[in-house]
């Protein structure tokens, strides 16, 4: 085949080709097939199919082996489509034939890479049902891909089904799951963690530096910088030395709850280990003195990131632009613009989402118009925090239909609408008095498969409380707690002002259901933020604690 490549400048006719496979592998000569195969399926000129139909029926026994290869083959090549058909074709043509650990891996491992979790999941499925041998590596493949798709739970029913075949989790096995649950981003997902944590202690297994690293951007991520100090301390306890990422997450936390100087002092520390902050590293700094309105501090931390050979990038221009505009500094944030263009870095749509949003809270429309130009003329796609924002501001105006148009405007451009830019609209139609639209909004947005969730209640409920329609908003109260919607703040405030302080109590038949998820809500507060369990209690958390709780 590479002599036909070499002296004709093309390949072999696909029959041809399909002899020549067939030799070499009844040969033994799986160095040789294995390249021909790979060579075969970078050219993407035949299907998986064709390859193994034009296969000589003289040799029933190396079609098996070859259709095994070509799924290792197309697997590695990216194209895990082509990979799958061809594994279904095997059990199709072959349904005794017992597919390799290598092929089945590179498979799962390329279908989960292209977002295609059905396909892995089905694949999976087939391969144990073909007897395969897995290895823990095809379940570690398994239970990552789950857990990065969010499926925790299925990912935790094949981590249990590891022991089963005979086979130990390994640290592998317990990253992925704790690193999906850091990344889930629910109320006591460090319950499971911590559950997860205890449970590899006790099997024997040590924490390596992906796990601590792990715990800490979870722990970070749930704005309870506390305890990932405590992580990071053991850490070190231990002898396993923090990585540039360990430091990094740390620093990003901190720096997020305004703890601005301990991060710094984790940047002293990192150079002192030999640890070069990188350019993230100093814009999570800069994000913290942004926050807390130290601009002064800011611009001094970019001009000493010179000092540290690093250079600002586009991000580090835009945190500093971004807290001139939390100031409501304009000008300044302007400024900063033109000093990052005199630099050489282009915008990109962040930059001008926040110029858009400063421009809008000042009510300079004329700016705004102007910088959706300048986007325009630039190339700079808009993208769906910059139509939320110019929805919101045209619901604040009242100008309601423009709103409207923008959210046609977003499909058509391929932008999927958030909760956020249809309570936004909701909330504008409910404002002028047309529920009717606002319902509209809501039919639309159910259409595009997003339920309405508690803000958009919140909303229908408040206005139809004051327009004094408390039957209609009590019904969308049922409605709400029916779908197993939890109330929060703004639902237990808007009922106790809005209808109880108007003389009308919510339907009795369901005050039950009503006490149990307001109980439900004030323990998932409690779990959330324990150490402040007594203001709770006293109502510190807002002023309102529901009286009918303890009824």
């Amino acid at each position: 085949a590479r002599w036909s490549r070499s002296h004709f400048r093309a390949p072999l006719p696909l029959r041809l080709h399909a002899l020549l496979l067939a030799r070499l592998a009844s040969h033994g000569l799986h160095p040789l097939l294995r390249s021909e195969l790979h060579a075969l399926a970078a050219a993407r000129l035949h299907s998986p199919a064709s390859i193994v139909r034009a296969l000589p029926a003289a040799s029933p026994a190396a079609a098996p082996l070859i259709a095994d290869m070509l799924v290792l083959a197309l697997a590695r090549a990216s194209q895990p489509l082509a990979a799958y058909e061809a594994f279904l074709l095997l059990g199709d043509n072959h349904p005794r034939h017992r597919p390799s650990a290598f092929s089945v891996n590179s498979l799962l491992s390329a279908l989960f890479a292209a977002d295609r979790v059905d396909l892995a999941e089905r694949a999976f499925k087939a391969a144990l049902r073909r007897r395969v041998s897995p290895d823990l590596f095809t379940f570690n493949i398994v239970v990552s891909g789950l857990c990065k798709a969010g499926q925790l739970r299925k990912a935790g029913d094949v981590a249990k089904d590891i022991r089963a075949w005979g086979l130990t989790p390994s640290v592998a096995t317990y990253n992925a799951l704790i690193d999906g649950y850091c990344k889930k981003g629910r109320v006591g997902r460090m319950y499971h963690v911590d559950a997860l944590l205890k449970e590899m202690v006790e099997a024997g297994i040590s924490p390596n530096v992906v796990t601590f690293n792990v715990l800490v951007t979870g722990y970070c991520q749930d704005s309870n910088t506390a305890a990932a100090v405590k992580v990071f301390e053991e850490m070190k306890q231990q002898g396993i030395a923090p990585s540039m990422g360990t430091y990094n997450a740390l620093v990003w936390g901190l720096c997020c709850e305004g703890k601005v100087e301990e991060g710094v002092k984790l940047v002293d520390e990192m150079q002192d280990l030999g640890l070069a902050p990188n350019v993230a590293t100093l814009n999570s700094v800069l994000n913290g003195f942004c926050k807390k309105g130290l601009m002064a501090d800011a611009e001094n931390w970019v001009d000493g990131m010179a000092q540290r050979n690093v250079e600002p990038n586009v991000v580090t221009y835009n945190t500093l632009m971004d807290g001139y505009r939390r100031l409501g500094k304009m000008m300044d944030t302007a400024a900063v613009k033109e000093a990052m263009a005199g630099k050489g870095i282009s915008p990109n749509v962040r930059t001008y989402n926040c110029l858009i949003a400063g421009f809008d809270q000042s009510g300079d429309w004329g700016s705004v118009s102007g910088l959706l130009d300048e986007m325009k003329d630039k190339g700079v796609r808009a993208d769906i925090v910059t139509y939320n924002t110019l929805i919101g501001a045209l619901c604040c105006k009242g100008e309601v239909r423009k709103a409207v148009k923008l959210l046609d405007e977003m499909l058509m451009v391929g932008l999927e609408p958030e909760h956020r830019t249809y309570n936004n609209i909701i909330n504008g139609y409910c404002e002028k008095g047309n529920i009717k639209s606002a319902y509209e909004i809501r039919a639309r947005m159910e259409k595009g498969r997003k339920r309405a969730n508690v803000v958009t209640y919140n909303v229908f409920i408040k206005h139809l409380s004051r327009m004094g329609k408390m039957e209609e908003a009590n019904e969308l109260l049922n409605e709400m707690l029916e779908k197993g919607l939890v109330p929060n703040k703004v639902t237990y405030e808007t009922i106790k002002e809005g209808m109880m302080e108007k003389g009308y109590v919510p339907d009795p038949v369901h005050s039950f259901k009503f006490e149990w998820l307001v109980f439900s809500w004030t323990q998932s507060f409690w779990r959330a933020q324990v150490f402040t369990l007594k203001e709770v209690t006293r109502g510190g958390y807002g002023g309102f604690f529901p009286t009918w709780v303890a009824t």
